[in-house]
């Protein structure tokens, strides 16, 4: 007999909407996270504005209160630790689940402690599995010399570290687009690089004429159709299109280029990866893999394509895999 009815592997927005979905239909469950509770969100920079409305971040009929008309980072985060305390959660946090295999028709989790905890690996069994480990721990590489330099980051939190520093932030999307504008309201000198002709269209609407005007004062110094080529202790080698090669003074760099899932961690389970979109393979309709008993939930479903599942809609797939479970 499993331990559980369901395991969810990650503790994210999609990972709680499935143990509440649990809880709803009277599974038992056990939610386990690596990190924190939401623990990417924790992560994002501390000023954050999310783009969408508070009604579409809510789950299990609870309502998120927000002071403005977009809710902050900080408001989530409050939002998210209410929610799992009113359904009273299972939650394993701060365990990392190092392998899964199948077992008497179900699966057996093995993971270990993140935090300090003396004891053997634990060990968890379910009769079904749910992944929703999102794509945040697994940044896009730039591929190139110097990238493992400790100046070298691809995640951002705050601008104060950066004071009285060169810093180049590399992408073009709301999160180089935001941080840029965060370094220089702080008085840091910061070099916007990206390789295309103009930031992306899917900035945020109150961002994108920020930058833009920030840009053309000269405030942020922007390199369009450029590439970082090399990344030295003092400085960076970028190149534009067409080859000509250039220096920029440097002593920080924030490679904002996006993430992708952990396609060895879901491979080592059987699960099917499209290779050219990196979709997982998935029913639209159960969200269940091509590995009969293990479903996908939230971001991790798209694939590299990053841009189609937030936690708007994949808030929902907790309960298209629930109501399967249950049907069965």
């Amino acid at each position: 007999m499993s331990d559980v009815d369901v395991a969810i592997i990650g503790g994210g927005p999609s990972g709680l909407a499935t143990g509440i979905e649990c809880t709803k239909k009277g599974l038992s469950h056990a939610v386990v996270e690596k990190g924190s509770l939401v623990d990417a969100l924790r992560r994002f920079p501390i000023n954050m504005v999310f783009f969408t409305t508070p009604d579409l971040l809510e789950i299990g009929e609870l309502p998120l209160v927000c002071a403005r008309e977009k809710p902050t980072r900080l408001e989530a985060l409050k939002y998210y630790r209410r929610a799992a305390e009113y359904y009273r959660l299972s939650m394993k946090l701060y365990e990392r689940v190092d392998s899964v295999r199948r077992v008497n028709g179900g699966f057996e989790l093995r993971s270990t402690f993140q935090r300090g905890q003396i004891g053997a690996p634990d060990r968890l069994t379910a009769g079904k599995l749910v992944v929703a480990t999102g794509y945040y721990d697994n940044p896009n590489l730039l591929g190139i010399p110097g990238e493992d330099l400790p100046k070298v980051s691809h995640y951002y939190t705050e601008a104060h570290s950066y004071y009285g520093l060169e810093v180049a932030v590399i992408g073009g999307a709301n999160s180089a687009a935001e941080t840029a504008l965060d370094l220089y309201r702080s008085g840091v000198n910061v070099r916007l690089i990206h390789r295309d002709r103009e930031l992306s269209t899917h900035i945020k609407y109150w961002v994108r004429p920020d930058i833009s005007n920030r840009i053309a004062r000269g405030e942020v110094e922007a390199h369009f159709e450029t590439e970082v080529k090399e990344i030295l202790a003092d400085k960076l080698i970028l190149e534009k299109k067409g080859g000509e090669r250039f220096e920029i003074p440097n002593d920080a760099v924030l490679a904002l280029i996006g993430y992708r899932p952990d396609y060895t961690f879901l491979e080592s389970m059987g699960i099917e990866i499209d290779p050219e979109s990196g979709k997982p393979h998935t029913d639209p309709e159960t969200c269940e893999t091509n590995v009969p008993g293990i479903y996908l939930a939230g971001g991790i479903v798209a694939g590299r394509q990053t841009n189609k599942i937030f936690i708007e809609n994949g808030r929902f797939h907790g309960q298209k895999i629930i109501r399967h479970v249950c049907s069965l």
